[in-house]
């Protein structure tokens, strides 16, 4: 894609949106954590993923630079308070 669904997500829960935003179709595990930042709680791939593959990358980065729609503090809030 071209990045739309993500930009979607992110205004919807600006708006204030908190209903389930699901990705369906070529959804990828590199994809997940950006997905899950943008808004997106719930993913339908065309093709099954691992579970434990699909948990490792929502895991992955478990810090972040900047705040998103899935309201995780960024470090530099950690840090500075």
């Amino acid at each position: 894609g071209d990045g739309r669904g993500y930009s979607a997500a992110r205004i919807l829960r600006e708006a204030g949106y908190t209903g389930e935003l699901r990705a369906v179709g070529d959804v990828l595990i590199d994809q997940l954590a950006a997905m899950r930042r943008c808004g997106f709680d719930s993913f339908a791939p065309e093709a099954p993923l691992d579970p434990a593959d699909a948990e490792a990358a929502l895991a992955r980065w478990p810090d972040v630079y900047q705040s998103a729609a899935d309201a995780r503090a960024p470090i530099w809030a950690k840090r500075h308070g």
